[in-house]
């Protein structure tokens, strides 16, 4: 695919929107990243727009993770067991997803996307415990939900940080920055999983991808500055993330609808 001048700059924004937001919540960026690529950058395929957005996303996602591990917000044996787990799910899930029409993956996702945001706000009163560790108490939690974010970043062709944050904090009961810091372990993961198996199927525009990138390195160091900023007070960072995931399922149903009407 051959993009001009002006789409490889829009695709340079649109990755520092994403870093953003990666840094800011530890998730949001794929699904953001996807509706971008094809309504803003103009790539046409679906498919093509889910294999490249997982790659960015996931090169964006290790640059928010230098930036959180710097600040002590990465738990990292929780986040390694799982990635570790969610890698498997992810590798099934994105063989699956290449078989499904794309415009039908970004409407169910917007119909999950929902339940998640409502799920956050009732959390959203929690400090969470700082201290936490792996142990055998919480190990059996993070397996399970690993798979099952892993599976559903996999079939979606996202990097699953919306999925990842809440599944950390219900498996461990890690406070809400740990879990921004510690998601980003398996948003990378995940994301490279997705990206390599679209890609074996020709389905990553390399050349958009990198200049993504660039923008989204950009894009996380201010996310996660804001994010620290935010964690200090109660639910304020749990509010955010709840709202960005309904304000961007509505702006899917809405292109779902026009699609499918």
């Amino acid at each position: 695919m051959t993009l001009s001048l002006l789409q490889y700059a829009l695709g340079v924004g649109s990755g520092a929107l994403v870093g953003f937001v990666l840094g800011l919540v530890g998730g949001g960026g794929s699904i953001l990243a996807v509706p971008l690529m094809v309504y803003l950058v103009g790539v046409k395929s679906p498919h093509v727009a889910i294999g490249t957005s997982a790659f960015a996303v996931a090169a964006n996602a290790a640059a928010g993770l230098a930036n959180h591990a710097r600040a002590g917000h990465v738990k990292w044996r929780c986040a390694s067991l799982f990635a570790a787990c969610g890698i498997v799910g992810a590798a099934a899930g994105s063989t699956l997803g290449k078989a499904f029409d794309g415009q039908r993956l970004l409407f169910l996702f917007a119909l999950l996307m929902v339940g998640v945001g409502v799920l956050m706000l009732r959390r959203r009163a929690s400090f969470g415990n700082p201290d936490v560790k792996l142990g055998r108490e919480n190990a059996g939690k993070l397996v399970g939900y690993g798979l099952g974010a892993g599976a559903f970043s996999g079939f979606f062709g996202i990097g699953g940080g919306f999925l990842i944050v809440p599944g950390l904090t219900a498996a461990t009961g890690m406070s809400i920055i740990n879990a921004v810091g510690s998601s980003l372990v398996a948003v990378t993961a995940f994301g490279l999983t997705t990206a390599l198996n679209y890609a074996w199927s020709g389905l990553v525009d390399w050349p958009l991808a990198f200049v993504f990138i660039a923008g989204g390195v950009a894009g996380s160091l201010a996310g996660t500055r804001m994010a620290r900023q935010l964690s200090e007070e109660r639910g304020k960072l749990s509010t955010v993330f709840a709202w960005l995931i309904f304000v961007v399922a509505a702006y899917m149903f809405w292109q779902s609808s026009r699609e499918f009407g």
